[in-house]
């Protein structure tokens, strides 16, 4: 199986340059639209500069925390292909998706096996599942073993505190998608020498499959 990569909290036109024209590029790449309390926040007049960069073949997903209707509405035009979406109920998550025919991410915050129960309630208005920490806009961690046995007929992805020397192999085991944002960073910054170890490391795990 391959282990495909999410790269997030991009907020740098010369950070996203690097990644979109990198010869290993990651699947998705996300940013934080609405949520000022993460210092990878990024308001839409710069997102907007951010996108006149060719995206090639880099999925771009906006990161919302239970949005309300002027953001959803003030994005709709941007090239966006997933809403990756926290805090939203199922009904929410259903108009959202068809009334702005985007693909959506749920996002799961995951503290213990209880927080998992009713995963399966989104299944019908959900194309990837993700299991992140309860951190938000820290760095933080979770059991990524609570995951191991759910079963899911859609793409997981998993976040959580993973960090570029962490070993890739533990999360191909149970994730379609790794999510790293923290982990690329230095003192706050999106780190480009991180990022290019994370991008050749797993193109190197992949060839070996």
């Amino acid at each position: 199986m391959i282990l495909k990569s999410k790269i997030c909290g991009v907020s740098d036109l010369k950070i996203l340059n690097y990644i979109v024209n990198h010869k290993n590029p990651p699947n998705f790449v996300g940013f934080i639209v609405n949520y000022p309390k993460s210092r990878r926040y990024i308001e839409i007049k710069k997102l907007k500069e951010l996108f006149k960069i060719n995206k090639k073949k880099t999925l771009y997903v906006a990161v919302l925390v239970n949005p309300k209707n002027d953001i959803l509405e003030e994005i709709k035009d941007l090239p966006f292909d997933y809403y990756q979406l926290y805090d939203c109920s199922v009904d929410k998550i259903k108009s959202i998706k068809n009334k702005y025919k985007k693909k959506i991410i749920t996002v799961f915050t995951i503290k213990d096996f209880e927080d998992l129960k009713n995963h399966n309630l989104y299944k019908d208005v959900t194309d990837i599942y993700l299991f992140d920490s309860k951190g938000y806009e820290k760095s933080m961690s979770f059991d990524h073993r609570l995951i191991e046995n759910i079963k899911i007929d859609k793409d997981v992805m998993l976040a959580g505190n993973i960090q570029v020397d962490d070993d890739l192999e533990n999360y191909k085991k149970i994730a379609d998608i790794i999510d790293i944002s923290g982990g690329l960073e230095t003192s706050g910054l999106k780190d480009v020498s991180k990022i290019e170890i994370f991008l050749n490391k797993l193109k190197n795990l992949n060839d070996e499959t």
